[in-house]
């Protein structure tokens, strides 16, 4: 059951996209942003609001990679492991990644809800490789020595929060 805040800022998002069902994709992506995943909840709940089935929701909730149904931390880590990547070594970026933060491909979220660890196919920044992004933000020519550097700077920047 949600919060009756928390339906104001749902129905915020929706009004801003005149209630209009063909904007699912796009208030499925603002209520991502807020919520950094899909809360079942917030899924019925718009469901509801655009008189779309639940089904139709979740078909579109879990057709599209970007979308998560799983809380995610606070900054979430997606390491590519495209070719480009891959042949610069990011498998080893990766397993820093985990090793650093205690978390696994069936974990990937640390206890604190700080950080999320993903992989991913292609960032499209092949020549920079290998990448990885925090938020959207690219890391390029990373290595594991830069990995274990760049978690020490979320987790100060985290502090001064």
């Amino acid at each position: 059951m949600l919060a009756q805040d928390e339906k104001g800022l749902i129905d915020n998002i929706l009004k801003a996209h005149d209630y209009n069902k063909s904007h699912v994709i796009a208030i499925m992506q603002e209520v991502q942003k807020v919520y950094r995943y899909l809360p079942e909840e917030v899924l019925c709940y718009i469901a509801e609001k655009l008189k779309l089935s639940e089904a139709k929701i979740y078909g579109v909730a879990t057709f599209y990679e970007n979308f998560s149904l799983e809380p995610k931390g606070k900054y979430v880590i997606k390491v590519c492991d495209g070719t480009a990547c891959h042949v610069r070594k990011s498998i080893p970026i990766l397993e820093e990644f985990r090793k650093v933060l205690g978390v696994t491909e069936k974990k990937p979220t640390t206890d604190d809800m700080m950080f999320t660890v993903e992989t991913v196919s292609c960032l499209g920044a092949c020549g920079l490789a290998p990448v990885c992004t925090v938020n959207d933000v690219v890391h390029a020519a990373m290595t594991p020595e830069k990995a274990k550097t760049l978690i020490e700077q979320l987790r100060e920047e985290a502090l001064q929060c």
